[in-house]
Order: C-alpha cells, then sequence, then structure tokens
C-alpha cells in the first residue's frame, strides 16, 4: 500500500510516512471505541459540563487511537530513532489521571495504573537493543493486565481506559517492535 508523508506536526502521532489505510484504522479504531465506551457507559459524563465531557472523551480517543498507532512500523520507528523524544512521550502520558479528574471518578485506580504504567515503560525503554526487551514488556503488560480488573471497585469504563492506557505506554509504545533502534554501524542501541 501506497504511503504518504506525514506533516511534521503530525510526527509524533503517525511518524514519518504512513498509509492511508493505516491512518483510517488509527483514526476509526480510536473513534468507534470511544464512541461504545460512551454509549454502553453515558453515566460517565452524567452532571457534567459539556467542556469535561468533551476533553475527557478527546483523551480517552487519543488513549485508544495510540494503542494502535504506536504499532505501526512509521510510528514505532520514529521514535526508534529519537530517544529523547520516546522519554519525553512516556514522561508527559498522564491521560489516564486527567480523564479520571475530569469524570470525577476512579482517581485512586487512574494513580495506581499511571504509575505503574510509567515505571514498567521506563523499564521496558530502558531495554531497547536487548533481547530481554520484548520479553520483560510482555511480562509487566501481562501482570498489569491480569491484577488491573482486581483493583477493588473500580469502575468498568476506567477498567477499559485503563486497560488501554497500559496496553499504549507500556507495551505498544515502549517497544521497539521493529528494531530499528540502530547505531549506523547497525549494532542495538
Amino acid at each position: 500500500m501506497k504511503q504518504i508523508r506525514i506533516p511534521s506536526y503530525l510526527h509524533d502521532v503517525f511518524g514519518e510516512k504512513q498509509t492511508i489505510g493505516s491512518i483510517l484504522a488509527i483514526l476509526f479504531f480510536g473513534g468507534i471505541l470511544t464512541a461504545a465506551l460512551y454509549w454502553v457507559f453515558p453515566e460517565m459524563t452524567n452532571n457534567l459540563p459539556v467542556w469535561r465531557s468533551a476533553v475527557s472523551l478527546l483523551l480517552i480517543f487519543d488513549i485508544f487511537s495510540g494503542c494502535i498507532a504506536n504499532f505501526s512500523a512509521s510510528t514505532s520507528n520514529f521514535y526508534a530513532a529519537r530517544k529523547t523524544n520516546r522519554i519525553v512521550f512516556i514522561a508527559i502520558h498522564f491521560h489516564i489521571v486527567l480523564v479520571a479528574l475530569l469524570l470525577h471518578c476512579g482517581i485512586w485506580h487512574s494513580l495506581a495504573i499511571w504509575a505503574y504504567t510509567i515505571i514498567g515503560a521506563f523499564i521496558v525503554n530502558a531495554l531497547i537493543g536487548k533481547r530481554s526487551q520484548l520479553f520483560v514488556a510482555g511480562l509487566l503488560l501481562s501482570a498489569g493486565l491480569g491484577s488491573m480488573p482486581m483493583l477493588p471497585g473500580i469502575p468498568p469504563y476506567v477498567l477499559i481506559i485503563g486497560l488501554l492506557f497500559m496496553l499504549k505506554v507500556l507495551f505498544s509504545f515502549a517497544v521497539d517492535h521493529y528494531g530499528k533502534a540502530q547505531h549506523d554501524s547497525g549494532e542495538a542501541a
């Protein structure tokens, strides 16, 4: 499939070149899943001002879309070549806590999920170029996904957002999926 050149202000989202099919899949996944979450759990925005509902749904869309975008070769390779961008990207991912604050629920759950995810993502990121990276990422992701539903009293929509947040940051983003974190000599970074 033909790739199109992505404008520089969207490189952090889609990388430098991306297929139209990938872009549509990313946007449709994020949009459809966000709409489905709102459809099934309309109570998550009950009694909230419209602006808070809109901002929270936009952040949820970003989390859901990012899960898929970070698996694309273009986005993964973009960050593999830019270590500082990857570290900054991990550090600024506070979305899940902002969503909980905006929705006024699951704040402690979100803080726990966020802390585990960010610590795990930094561990996985430190292993780029090592054979153990994918195994450690899978182990940390599995432990997180397995324990998250056991958090006492977690609202189901916070659980869904948390599961995909963890997938996005800890596994989809922190792993160099295509082995492009290479030095010019061809050695792993």
